[in-house]
């Protein structure tokens, strides 16, 4: 077990509990942390896997970080090593609360420990395994769960019909605008970056190259487009995966081998959203999306297919297209490429409102006490 610094004077305290801080997780801890920001509470950050790290530490914006430094072999089963080490950092404060990022966290943290528990869950099905919905039942008394959309709160409420709605609830995710923009590079420095011609109509989608991220529906999409979007304009996916080869293969067989670009993952790519002159999000399965707030941030057009939570970000700040519909995908990349500057300047200006009022460490913050699931 390591630690970024020795337990401190009795006072109340928050343990957030996370599997681990890959992708997308370590500002998942950071935007909880935030939650508590200028509060009477500090917070104790718990990673179950994960090497201890300097960065880790620093981009967790917490008052304690705590690396338990588990592989994934060792938390399967019981977790019985993992219990115990939760018993012992619960001794430590005088924790009020706790909130753990997914199944495995809050099974430990229930078994752990007598503390109320808020569950986060960041994705859908978590609990149609009978094995979590009994476990989930037995602990409701002292168990709340949150879904990070209006989405996955649902499908978890359709799994616990048994639960009140109170119980089970909405808080989305959220970025740092400021901090976000302030990294974020210049049109012209992001396309240098990514090697794409200053001069082309680009668009963008990031993400795992996996089926549920259905990027063959977006280069389906764009063939049917091509034809009346500006001469030379390319479809630039930004990501790995196992789909990867397939869509190649696709790209081949559509004879648009060269107008899309794929650039495997690309180190800190929220940086370079600004070379898109759209982004499009073509997911079957989309929890949330982080990547629209971060092409909100950047000012880029959006388009989403109409369903799981990314339907929540786009939706009257963008264009939305039914799910798997090709044409409907290509009337709105036509619709996007004809946008004006003016059409465009107003757009960035209504998702920067809309990333303001929902999807902003104050706004979530200011939800999530309202929320009433800790008192003070």
């Amino acid at each position: 077990m390591t630690t970024s610094e020795a337990p401190g004077a009795a006072q109340p305290w928050i343990l957030q509990f996370c599997h681990g801080y890959d992708g997308p997780f370590l500002d998942c801890a950071r935007q909880y942390a935030a939650l508590f920001a200028d509060t009477r509470y500090k917070v104790c950050t718990v990673y179950l896997t994960g090497k201890p790290s300097a960065e880790v530490e620093q981009g967790s914006a917490s008052d304690e970080v705590i690396f338990l430094d588990y592989s994934s072999r060792e938390v399967r089963g019981l977790k019985l090593k993992a219990i115990r080490d939760i018993k012992r950092i619960v001794a430590a404060h005088d924790f009020k609360l706790c909130i753990a990022h997914r199944f495995k966290p809050i099974y430990i943290a229930l078994l752990g420990s007598s503390l109320p528990v808020i569950g986060v869950h960041h994705a859908f099905g978590d609990y149609q395994r009978l094995s979590r919905r009994l476990f989930a039942n037995a602990f409701k008394q002292r168990l709340a769960l949150l879904g990070v959309s209006d989405a996955v709160r649902d499908d978890m409420r359709a799994c616990l019909p048994g639960w009140s709605p109170e119980r089970i609830q909405t808080l989305y995710n959220r970025i740092d605008i400021s901090a976000v923009q302030a990294g974020q590079v210049s049109r012209i420095d992001a396309r240098e970056h990514l090697g794409l011609p200053q001069d082309a109509w680009v668009v963008g989608n990031v993400g795992r190259l996996h089926p549920d991220k259905d990027q063959a529906t977006l280069i389906r999409g764009f063939v049917q487009a091509l034809p009346q979007l500006p001469k030379g304009s390319l479809l630039v996916i930004m990501g790995s995966g196992r789909q990867e080869a397939a869509l190649k293969t696709l790209a081949n067989e559509l004879a648009v081998a060269d107008s899309v670009r794929f650039l495997g993952q690309v180190a800190e790519g929220r940086r370079y959203f600004k070379a898109f002159d759209t982004f499009a999000l073509t997911s079957d399965h989309e929890p949330f999306g982080m990547v629209l707030l971060e092409a909100m941030a950047a000012g880029v057009p959006l388009i989403g297919s109409d369903c799981g939570g990314g339907r929540e970000v786009v939706e009257g700040v963008g264009v939305l297209f039914p799910l798997g519909d090709i044409s409907a995908l290509a009337a709105a990349m036509r619709h996007m490429a004809g946008l004006d500057a003016e059409q465009r300047e107003l757009c960035a200006l209504l998702m920067l409102q809309r990333l303001e009022a929902g999807f902003s460490d104050h706004a979530v913050r200011e939800a999530f006490w309202r929320l009433g699931l800790l008192g003070g």
